[in-house]
């Protein structure tokens, strides 16, 4: 691979070496012989740096490995292409790295209520983002929805979930002593409003009580298909039950309106869909259900009398601190002009899974066309067989792809296996497609000869 990537790391840990010779001196008294060294060996290495020179650093530090997948390859691993950082997201993590960063200037003793930097103005914005009243970051979707479960529910309450739904909502139910009744998928592997309203009478009729919470994901995990948000949205309504939309696979991705939905709860993942440091997410709710998950505290010590009143019991007071929601803050513009663009994300995903279809055997076991990024491909009857008889077996799809500069597959996986396309430029997509055709071809699996075309 290039070999300016590592001798690039090289410079910017020289950096930090050098950079720490002001964290540890007493201000204004900097040893300036240590500094004139550290900066000749920028200078050195920047120099390497231009005469393309390589670097043999594999390590940050003992057994910590460089990553340098995005820099060295395109990834397409399922779950990282949404939280990759941008330059001001890197930015930040490197001023805003130290633990309590965030609270240099608390004065309200509220995450959401601090004015320097401006994660007052932040919250209003997102909640405006996502179409909502409003919003707190939260350490992860799953955090978001175990807010909203220990807020709404009591012991023996029954919550729907897509059979699809991610382990955590289940997490979430099971922490709140909830029980769970699964909507089924059918063969479509999409949930419909139909099919959440036929549970929901099912549920009655069973167990004489109506369900308590509705969780469903605009887009899944296991198929990345678009689930009908918006007719379930409606039969929420109808029947009266709260509607948690989650958002991981959306959020920061896609344009997303939490109210035109239907929804009274959004929930979203930053270190998914908005370029963040993980664990980062949000949670976002109505006027309506605001004093029910973002309570006051009201609990008093019994010898000290102390009282929390400006802390929120389900946020266990602060959530995000320092670099996790800086980055957040830091990549939000590039978030909100990234959503406007879309539809080309799923223009770029489904000339892949054309160019993908060519090669004899391939499927994808999402729907076609694709309206995500992330897709479940099946290639059974295609690169496994190449993989029954290959001295590598399935990791022979792995060698070759690395080969070309691509990452991400599931490592050996030559039969159902994920990956996601989101993020890559019409030349990296092309480059992408290529590097599948030639592999096919390279051993003996026909390729239909028509291209899917620019796209």
């Amino acid at each position: 691979m290039d070999p300016r990537v590592r001798k690039l790391y090289e410079a910017l840990f020289a950096l930090e070496d050098l950079r720490e010779i002001f964290r540890t001196a007493v201000p204004g008294c900097a040893d300036e012989d240590e500094i004139a060294a550290g900066v000749a060996r920028v200078e050195a290495i920047l120099n390497d740096l231009k005469e393309q020179r390589s670097s043999s650093l594999r390590y940050i530090t003992d057994r910590i490995e460089l990553r340098t997948r995005e820099e060295e390859y395109i990834n397409i691993n399922p779950i990282q292409p949404g939280g990759r950082l941008t330059p001001e997201a890197r930015k930040a993590l490197i001023a805003y790295g130290d633990g309590y960063s965030i609270c240099d200037w608390c004065r309200d003793l509220r995450l959401d209520k601090i004015r320097r930097p401006p994660v007052d103005e932040f919250h209003a914005e997102l909640a405006e983002f996502v179409g909502m009243d409003e919003v707190r970051v939260v350490p992860g979707a799953r955090r978001g929805f175990q807010a909203v479960t220990s807020s709404i529910l009591e012991k023996g309450d029954i919550v729907l979930l897509s059979e699809l739904g991610h382990y955590t909502e289940y997490l979430a139910v099971e922490l709140a002593g909830g029980v769970v009744r699964e909507v089924p998928a059918g063969e479509a592997h999409i949930i419909t409003g139909d099919a959440v309203a036929e549970t929901i009478e099912e549920v009655q009729a069973t167990t004489g009580k109506k369900p308590k919470l509705l969780i469903i994901e605009h887009f899944d995990y296991s198929y990345g298909n678009e689930h009908d948000v918006r007719g379930i949205g409606r039969v929420a309504r109808e029947y009266g039950i709260p509607f948690l939309y989650n958002g991981a696979y959306s959020v920061g991705m896609v344009p997303v309106n939490g109210k035109e939905i239907g929804a009274d709860f959004v929930v979203g993942s930053g270190h998914k869909g908005m370029a963040a440091v993980a664990p980062s997410g949000l949670l976002a709710t109505t006027d309506e259900w605001a004093p029910c998950v973002f309570r006051s505290s009201h609990i008093s010590g019994n010898i000290s009398a102390r009282q929390f009143e400006t802390k929120e019991p389900e946020m266990l007071g602060c959530t995000l601190m320092g670099a996790t929601l800086l980055s957040m803050m830091a990549s939000f513009p590039r978030i909100k002009e990234r959503v406007k663009h879309w539809d080309e994300e799923v223009k770029k995903s489904n000339y892949f899974i054309r160019e993908f279809l060519r090669i004899e055997g391939n499927a994808v076991a999402s729907e076609y066309p694709r309206k995500h990024t992330l897709s479940r491909v099946d290639t059974r009857n295609s690169f496994d067989k190449v993989a029954r008889t290959h001295k590598r077996r399935g990791f022979f799809l792995s060698d070759e792809l690395k080969r070309r500069g691509i990452i991400g597959e599931f490592a050996g996986s030559t039969r159902v296996w994920k990956l996601n396309t989101y993020g890559l430029s019409w030349e990296r997509i092309r480059y992408l497609a290529d590097a599948f055709l030639d592999i096919a071809e390279k051993y003996n699996l026909r390729v239909d000869p028509c291209s899917a075309g620019a796209g």
